[in-house]
């Protein structure tokens, strides 16, 4: 017997799609506009061609900040999905530590970027932050301002502050919808605990942890606000990701043509290392 599809559901989320697409196509559009002309002002444009892509492209400074981002979103997928993981696996299935712990999980997610940002300014301060304070009575001389290595190390300890908790939502979520009959027949057999996690749980999690990839990898490729807020992209241009970068290009010189042809480059490979996760994970997944 056919499956009989109703698509009549499409008809219920075509309009807020179609609000979406067009508040979106528009300013694509308008990058796409200034990526190839020139301007001097009074709303005159020139025809630039594939200029600006060129002299991107080619240039050092993008080329620097690209293998920052990619440096730190390794660094924190590296972190925060095992971290993730291990802290999902040792939260409680029933009892009141459930409702507990996922409110604890889900604190550090609502706290607006900026305000994290200004948290961690404060936090990593020498005079007054809990953080500088502790480090320097144990004789560090922790300076994040001035140190580009304790620069990185405040960013990827807020960033893992800041976003563990998805991974761990994510990953509890697709440990809790795994039936107890599984674990029964496991502990019949004498499974050990990695054996309980290689073939039950982390199947179980595989999907999860793709969305989970995929996020974390998305939100860290384009970070911005935070990093911005504690370091201003210094000390120089250490902490200077595309995402500040291209800020500075766009509004501190006013460069709307080469920012515009970064955007789109930024947005093109955003998506081409998306892509590229998911094909990997899911083609394993249906090898597994």
């Amino acid at each position: 017997m056919e499956k009989t599809w109703n698509n009549k559901a499409w008809f219920m989320v075509l309009p807020m799609l179609l609000l979406v697409a067009f508040s979106a196509v528009i300013p694509l559009m308008t990058v796409v506009n200034y990526s190839v002309q020139d301007t001097f002002g009074n709303n005159q444009f020139f025809w630039a061609g594939t200029e600006w892509f060129t002299e991107i492209l080619q240039s050092e400074r993008f080329h620097s900040a690209l293998i920052r981002n990619l440096v730190f979103s390794f660094i924190i997928l590296a972190i925060e999905i095992p971290l993730g993981i291990i802290i999902a696996l040792n939260m409680p299935r029933k009892g009141l530590g459930v409702p507990v712990c996922l409110v604890l999980m889900a604190l550090p997610l609502l706290i607006p970027w900026n305000v994290v940002g200004t948290i961690w300014q404060v936090f990593g301060r020498v005079d007054i932050g809990l953080l500088g304070h502790t480090l320097e009575s144990l004789g560090i001389n922790y300076n994040y301002v001035q140190n580009p290595l304790h620069a990185w190390f405040t960013v990827i300890l807020m960033d893992v502050w800041h976003w563990t908790s998805l991974v761990v939502l994510l990953c509890y979520a697709g440990l809790v919808s795994i039936p107890d009959a599984f674990y029964q027949a496991a502990k019949i057999d004498g499974a050990s605990r990695w054996a309980v996690f290689r073939y039950i749980q982390l199947p179980k999690m595989n999907r999860v942890l793709l969305i989970a990839v995929l996020l974390r990898f998305m939100d860290s490729f384009m970070i911005y606000t935070e990093p911005f807020v504690v370091t201003g992209g210094g000390p120089g241009n250490s902490t200077t990701f595309l995402s500040i970068d291209l800020v500075k290009i766009a509004i501190g010189q006013f460069d709307l043509g080469p920012a515009a042809a970064m955007s789109i480059v930024y947005f093109l490979i955003i998506l081409l290392l998306s892509w590229v996760f998911y094909t990997i994970m899911t083609n394993y997944d249906a090898e597994r």
